[in-house]
């Protein structure tokens, strides 16, 4: 009865040696950063929210996209945003961006003020501030309308024709307009379509 235990002690130090050691564990591949877009309206919503914070009477009178690496524009949506916030209460105006992006040609990803205030003079109609109550059509739909009229064709031809984005107030029509720009720069753009921020309907070639 006394060789019981000691033939289990056996057992156990046998199955101890013929056990395998640990495999190391495989380390986990690093994933590249996600690289965001948004349409305008929805990137203007994050700027906005900064720019009140900054301000509590800030209000928007221009946007505009950027062309990067990873974001030409092509579907209406941009990786970069950049808004100019007026405060007409204490006269003065600061730039805010908005990037989806890690990139070295982008800014670092999230809403940040993107340069110092400035004075801003609410008489100036050029650099009037538009109410966000009249944003409605956003800036993939403002594609559309602009693809109907010459722009389909510039894009079938060149399919890395990049396309901006600007939203601002036109003081002569009392309307909010979306400018759909074929091309790096309003100077040297293949077409620029305006179309109405509001109704979302064509207004006119302006090139």
């Amino acid at each position: 009865m006394r060789r019981a235990p000691l033939a289990l002690l056996a057992l156990v130090l046998l199955a101890g040696c013929s056990s395998e050691a640990p495999k190391p564990v495989a380390p986990v591949a690093k994933q590249p950063p996600q690289q965001e877009t948004l349409t305008g309206r929805m990137a203007f919503q994050k700027l906005y929210q900064a720019a009140r914070l900054w301000n509590a009477d800030a209000r928007c009178f221009r946007l505009e996209s950027a062309i990067t690496k990873e974001s030409n524009g092509r579907d209406g949506k941009s990786g970069v945003w950049r808004a100019i916030f007026a405060s007409p209460g204490r006269g003065i105006a600061r730039p805010f961006t908005w990037s989806g992006l890690t990139a070295d040609d982008a800014p670092n990803p999230g809403v940040a003020p993107a340069g110092p205030e400035d004075s801003f003079n609410p008489a100036n109609t050029s650099t009037q501030p538009f109410d966000i109550v009249y944003l409605k059509a956003d800036s993939d739909q403002s594609l559309e309308v602009a693809q109907k009229h010459g722009g389909e064709a510039i894009l079938k031809k060149d399919p890395n024709q990049p396309v901006r984005y600007i939203l601002d107030w036109n003081p002569k029509k009392s309307q909010l307009e979306w400018h759909v720009i074929y091309g790096t720069a309003e100077l040297d753009a293949k077409l620029n379509v305006a179309v109405n921020a509001s109704s979302g309907d064509f207004v006119r070639v302006e090139k």
